[in-house]
Protein backbone atom coordinates (compact mmCIF):
# COMPACT_ATOMS: atom_id res chain seq x y z
CA UNK A 1 0.00 0.00 0.00
CA UNK A 2 1.17 3.23 -0.64
CA UNK A 3 1.27 5.70 2.07
CA UNK A 4 3.70 8.24 0.91
CA UNK A 5 3.93 10.16 -2.75
CA UNK A 6 5.75 12.97 -4.26
CA UNK A 7 2.58 15.75 -5.88
CA UNK A 8 3.42 17.87 -8.74
CA UNK A 9 4.34 21.32 -8.72
CA UNK A 10 2.08 24.21 -9.14
CA UNK A 11 3.71 24.55 -12.67
CA UNK A 12 4.19 20.55 -13.27
CA UNK A 13 0.04 20.77 -12.55
CA UNK A 14 -0.42 23.51 -14.94
CA UNK A 15 2.03 22.24 -18.34
CA UNK A 16 1.01 18.92 -18.05
CA UNK A 17 -2.63 17.83 -16.68
CA UNK A 18 -3.87 21.19 -17.91
CA UNK A 19 -5.53 22.16 -14.63
CA UNK A 20 -4.78 25.21 -12.68
CA UNK A 21 -4.59 25.62 -8.52
CA UNK A 22 -4.07 28.54 -7.25
CA UNK A 23 -3.28 28.74 -3.81
CA UNK A 24 -0.84 31.10 -1.90
CA UNK A 25 0.80 28.49 0.50
CA UNK A 26 1.60 25.67 -2.28
CA UNK A 27 1.65 22.21 -0.83
CA UNK A 28 4.46 20.07 0.53
CA UNK A 29 6.79 18.41 -1.50
CA UNK A 30 6.04 14.87 -0.45
CA UNK A 31 2.43 13.59 0.74
CA UNK A 32 1.49 11.95 3.65
CA UNK A 33 -1.39 11.01 5.72
CA UNK A 34 -3.42 14.13 6.68
CA UNK A 35 -1.36 16.17 4.09
CA UNK A 36 -2.83 18.63 1.25
CA UNK A 37 -2.17 17.30 -2.46
CA UNK A 38 -3.70 18.41 -5.50
CA UNK A 39 -6.31 16.03 -6.87
CA UNK A 40 -8.15 16.26 -10.21
CA UNK A 41 -11.73 15.85 -10.13
CA UNK A 42 -14.66 16.87 -12.98
CA UNK A 43 -17.08 19.36 -11.99
CA UNK A 44 -19.94 20.58 -14.28
CA UNK A 45 -18.38 19.10 -17.19
CA UNK A 46 -14.70 20.53 -16.27
CA UNK A 47 -11.68 18.91 -14.68
CA UNK A 48 -10.40 21.14 -12.22
CA UNK A 49 -7.79 20.73 -9.62
CA UNK A 50 -8.56 21.21 -6.09
CA UNK A 51 -6.66 21.14 -2.65
CA UNK A 52 -7.15 17.75 -0.64
CA UNK A 53 -6.44 16.04 2.56
CA UNK A 54 -4.41 12.85 1.84
CA UNK A 55 -6.94 9.54 4.00
CA UNK A 56 -10.83 9.44 2.65
CA UNK A 57 -11.78 10.20 6.40
CA UNK A 58 -9.48 13.16 7.70
CA UNK A 59 -8.14 12.92 11.28
CA UNK A 60 -10.05 15.93 12.73
CA UNK A 61 -13.14 13.94 11.34
CA UNK A 62 -12.57 10.50 13.25
CA UNK A 63 -13.87 9.76 16.99
CA UNK A 64 -12.10 11.03 19.20
CA UNK A 65 -9.20 8.24 20.06
CA UNK A 66 -9.91 6.59 17.38
CA UNK A 67 -7.28 6.18 14.78
CA UNK A 68 -6.99 4.41 11.25
CA UNK A 69 -5.80 4.48 7.86
CA UNK A 70 -8.19 5.46 4.97
CA UNK A 71 -5.30 6.51 2.26
CA UNK A 72 -5.79 3.11 0.21
CA UNK A 73 -8.76 1.41 -1.00
CA UNK A 74 -8.84 -2.38 -2.08
CA UNK A 75 -10.64 -2.62 -5.28
CA UNK A 76 -12.25 -5.76 -4.10
CA UNK A 77 -14.14 -4.39 -1.18
CA UNK A 78 -14.61 -0.33 -2.78
CA UNK A 79 -18.45 -0.84 -3.43
CA UNK A 80 -18.84 -2.31 0.05
CA UNK A 81 -17.06 -0.48 2.61
CA UNK A 82 -18.92 2.35 4.17
CA UNK A 83 -16.05 4.03 4.07
CA UNK A 84 -15.45 4.29 -0.05
CA UNK A 85 -19.04 2.73 -0.91
CA UNK A 86 -21.00 6.76 -1.19
CA UNK A 87 -18.16 7.61 -3.57
CA UNK A 88 -18.28 4.72 -5.63
CA UNK A 89 -21.43 4.45 -6.46
CA UNK A 90 -22.12 8.12 -6.89
CA UNK A 91 -18.77 8.39 -8.88
CA UNK A 92 -17.05 10.64 -7.46
CA UNK A 93 -14.09 9.33 -9.26
CA UNK A 94 -10.70 11.49 -9.22
CA UNK A 95 -7.18 11.60 -10.22
CA UNK A 96 -4.19 11.92 -8.13
CA UNK A 97 -1.28 13.67 -9.96
CA UNK A 98 2.36 12.45 -8.84
CA UNK A 99 5.75 12.32 -9.81
CA UNK A 100 6.42 8.78 -7.85
CA UNK A 101 5.04 6.81 -4.66
CA UNK A 102 7.14 5.00 -2.53
CA UNK A 103 7.15 1.13 -1.18
CA UNK A 104 9.29 -0.98 1.03
CA UNK A 105 11.40 -3.77 -0.85
CA UNK A 106 12.91 -6.55 1.10
CA UNK A 107 15.12 -7.65 -1.53
CA UNK A 108 18.02 -7.26 0.24
CA UNK A 109 16.85 -8.92 3.42
CA UNK A 110 15.80 -5.87 5.12
CA UNK A 111 12.87 -2.71 4.29
CA UNK A 112 14.60 -0.40 1.73
CA UNK A 113 12.53 2.66 0.28
CA UNK A 114 11.82 2.56 -3.05
CA UNK A 115 10.39 5.23 -5.79
CA UNK A 116 8.13 4.00 -7.96
CA UNK A 117 7.60 6.60 -11.10
CA UNK A 118 7.46 6.59 -15.23
CA UNK A 119 10.05 5.54 -16.98
CA UNK A 120 10.31 8.76 -19.12
CA UNK A 121 10.53 10.45 -16.15
CA UNK A 122 7.00 12.31 -16.94
CA UNK A 123 4.42 13.31 -14.48
CA UNK A 124 1.14 10.45 -14.03
CA UNK A 125 -2.01 10.51 -12.38
CA UNK A 126 -3.14 7.70 -9.95
CA UNK A 127 -7.11 6.55 -9.70
CA UNK A 128 -8.93 7.73 -6.53
CA UNK A 129 -11.54 8.75 -4.88
CA UNK A 130 -12.70 12.18 -3.18
CA UNK A 131 -15.17 13.27 -1.20
CA UNK A 132 -15.95 16.81 0.26
CA UNK A 133 -16.73 17.79 4.17
CA UNK A 134 -19.06 20.85 5.63
CA UNK A 135 -16.41 22.41 7.50
CA UNK A 136 -17.39 23.81 11.51
CA UNK A 137 -16.45 27.57 9.80
CA UNK A 138 -18.57 26.83 6.97
CA UNK A 139 -15.69 26.06 4.39
CA UNK A 140 -15.82 22.87 1.93
CA UNK A 141 -12.98 21.12 1.61
CA UNK A 142 -11.82 17.47 -0.02
CA UNK A 143 -10.53 14.74 0.72
CA UNK A 144 -9.24 11.54 -1.08
CA UNK A 145 -8.08 8.27 -1.29
CA UNK A 146 -6.19 5.60 -3.74
CA UNK A 147 -7.49 2.59 -4.99
CA UNK A 148 -5.19 -0.01 -5.26
CA UNK A 149 -5.52 -3.25 -7.15
CA UNK A 150 -3.74 -6.84 -6.71
CA UNK A 151 -0.18 -7.12 -7.86
CA UNK A 152 0.90 -10.85 -7.20
CA UNK A 153 1.93 -11.20 -10.87
CA UNK A 154 3.69 -7.68 -11.78
CA UNK A 155 6.83 -8.18 -12.59
CA UNK A 156 7.76 -4.77 -10.60
CA UNK A 157 5.21 -4.43 -8.02
CA UNK A 158 5.30 -8.08 -6.92
CA UNK A 159 8.95 -7.47 -5.76
CA UNK A 160 7.68 -4.91 -3.19
CA UNK A 161 6.51 -5.46 0.59
CA UNK A 162 7.23 -8.18 3.35
CA UNK A 163 7.74 -11.63 1.47
CA UNK A 164 5.00 -13.66 1.94
CA UNK A 165 2.35 -10.73 2.23
CA UNK A 166 -0.39 -10.22 -0.92
CA UNK A 167 1.33 -7.56 -3.51
CA UNK A 168 -0.51 -4.60 -4.25
CA UNK A 169 -0.32 -1.68 -6.79
CA UNK A 170 -1.98 1.61 -7.05
CA UNK A 171 -4.02 1.95 -10.61
CA UNK A 172 -1.82 3.87 -12.76
CA UNK A 173 -4.31 5.65 -14.98
CA UNK A 174 -3.12 5.84 -18.88
CA UNK A 175 -2.71 9.64 -19.75
CA UNK A 176 -5.47 9.13 -22.70
CA UNK A 177 -7.81 7.87 -20.36
CA UNK A 178 -7.87 10.78 -18.04
CA UNK A 179 -11.36 11.81 -19.16
CA UNK A 180 -12.72 8.38 -19.54
CA UNK A 181 -12.23 8.39 -15.75
CA UNK A 182 -13.23 11.03 -14.84
CA UNK A 183 -16.63 11.21 -16.52
CA UNK A 184 -17.43 7.53 -16.30
CA UNK A 185 -20.55 7.49 -13.90
CA UNK A 186 -21.48 3.50 -14.13
CA UNK A 187 -19.69 1.33 -11.18
CA UNK A 188 -19.19 -1.57 -13.64
CA UNK A 189 -17.58 0.31 -16.23
CA UNK A 190 -15.55 2.35 -14.23
CA UNK A 191 -14.04 -1.19 -12.73
CA UNK A 192 -12.48 -2.11 -16.61
CA UNK A 193 -10.09 0.69 -15.53
CA UNK A 194 -8.72 -0.99 -12.59
CA UNK A 195 -5.77 -2.81 -13.81
CA UNK A 196 -2.17 -3.23 -13.78
CA UNK A 197 0.13 -0.77 -15.78
CA UNK A 198 3.02 -2.29 -17.97
CA UNK A 199 5.62 -2.62 -15.97
CA UNK A 200 7.79 -1.96 -18.74
CA UNK A 201 6.77 1.93 -18.34
CA UNK A 202 7.96 1.93 -15.06
CA UNK A 203 10.76 2.88 -13.19
CA UNK A 204 12.08 1.81 -9.67
CA UNK A 205 14.86 2.84 -7.36
CA UNK A 206 16.18 2.38 -3.90
CA UNK A 207 16.20 5.94 -1.89
CA UNK A 208 17.89 6.93 0.79
CA UNK A 209 16.10 6.93 4.23
CA UNK A 210 15.69 10.79 5.71
CA UNK A 211 16.02 11.60 8.96
CA UNK A 212 13.47 12.93 10.76
CA UNK A 213 14.88 16.52 11.79
CA UNK A 214 13.00 16.53 15.74
CA UNK A 215 14.68 12.96 16.42
CA UNK A 216 17.40 12.28 14.46
CA UNK A 217 16.64 8.92 13.81
CA UNK A 218 16.04 7.53 10.74
CA UNK A 219 12.78 6.43 8.81
CA UNK A 220 12.31 4.45 6.21
CA UNK A 221 8.24 6.12 5.43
Amino acid sequence: MCVNFIPPSPQQLREHFKVQLDTSTGWPTETWQDYAAPIILQEDGTSKAVLASFGMIPKQHLPAGVRISTMNARAETIGQLKTYRHAWHNAHLCLVPMLGFFEPCYESGKAERWKISMADGEPFAVAGLWRAWNEAEGDIRHSFTQITINADEHPLMKRMHKPGDEKRSLVIVPADQYQDWLNCKDSEVTRSFLALYPSTKMAAQAVPRKTDKNTGNLNLF
